[in-house]
């Protein structure tokens, strides 16, 4: 077969190539589908994604859905907040409730809540459909000493204006939980509080507790309110314990002292017992000297030991009456 027979079959194979690669690259469906949704959109848009890494799918579809919901969205916006890693089919979402509802949401505000890290969706829901937050149990003290708990379930409803920089939830379940502390700790006794929970919620809500966030609170409700510890009494027993251990260090403090006094009262008592035996040690040197020295006769030697003796007589007579006061002390007992 001559080259001149083949070159129809060439020419065919290199068509069917090129429209497998047009195919391919070229989302030819997508843009058919566009056309069938009134979508005006070129080819040469849809090749230049490809060229630009975006997925032409993920920018069409969106838009048709837009188009469809009666939404004015250009295509490069669409194409520059998917570039810049946001969620285009969340946006277009968002921005379709929000007009169904009559929410002002420009598409520059959806995305940049949505580029921030926000359900942007979710928070047109949330604007439509308030949410309920439930706090867990909140325990304040009353004047009278008395813990009370207390469960709330706060309304919110969205803020699209303040999405952006706007505190969450756990902001407000925290400015919430300080108000009712607050409250509770202001009132008198726990008996007005079990009486009248609504008292709670009328202050906690007058303090604005929503600035700075991205919700408003709507209401404020008392769940649940429950009776906890007697606060005062466990710390007036405390306070007494640790003055009882006080006072106790004390007196083992002034105890010390006194056996380190009697301690030392003994010492001295028997140092003088020392000095005197001592001194009476010198006496009979003493006399020894006078006798040698004749300043001191015999007779008055004898007479000095006659008065030891009957000095002795006399302790000796003492202790034996004072023995026999003591048996008849106990006899008569």
């Amino acid at each position: 077969m001559e080259l001149v027979d083949l070159f129809p079959l060439i020419i065919v194979a290199l068509l069917i190539i090129g429209i497998a690669i047009l195919f391919t690259f070229v989302p030819v469906m997508l843009w058919i589908s566009a056309l069938a949704a009134g979508v005006k959109i070129s080819i040469f848009t849809l090749i230049g994604m490809r060229l630009r890494r975006v997925v032409p799918k993920m920018v069409i579809n969106p838009l048709i859905k837009a188009h469809k919901a009666g939404l004015t969205v250009q295509t490069n916006q669409l194409e520059s907040h998917y570039l810049a890693g946001g969620n285009v089919d969340r946006v277009v979402n968002a921005l379709i409730a929000a007009h169904r509802a009559n929410i002002e949401l420009s598409f520059e505000r959806a995305a940049a809540i949505d580029l921030a890290g926000r359900d942007v969706l979710e928070a047109v829901q949330m604007s439509v459909n308030p949410k309920v937050i439930e706090t867990p149990f909140i325990a304040g003290v009353a004047m009278d000493g008395i813990e009370v708990k207390a469960k709330a379930r706060i309304t919110v409803r969205a803020n699209i204006d303040r999405l952006v920089g706007g505190a969450g939830e756990d902001t407000v379940i925290a400015r919430v939980g300080e108000g009712i502390v607050s409250t509770m700790g202001s009132s008198q006794s726990h008996k007005k509080v079990l009486e009248n929970p609504d008292m709670i919620s009328q202050n906690v809500l007058s303090k604005g507790l929503d600035a700075g966030t991205a919700f408003e609170i709507l209401s404020i409700d008392i769940a649940d309110i429950d009776i906890g510890k007697n606060i005062g009494a466990i710390l007036q027993t405390d306070q007494a314990e640790a003055d009882k251990n006080i006072a106790q260090a004390k007196a083992e403090e002034r105890r010390a002292m006194a056996v380190a006094q009697e301690q030392e009262n003994i010492a001295k008592v028997q140092e003088m017992q020392a000095k005197v035996v001592e001194a009476e040690a010198e006496v009979p040197k003493a006399l020894a000297e006078a006798l040698r020295n004749g300043n001191m006769g015999v007779m008055d030697y004898v007479n000095y030991k006659n008065v030891l003796a009957d000095t002795d007589m006399r302790e000796m007579i003492g202790k034996l009456s004072k023995h026999e006061d003591d048996e008849d002390d106990k006899h008569s007992r």
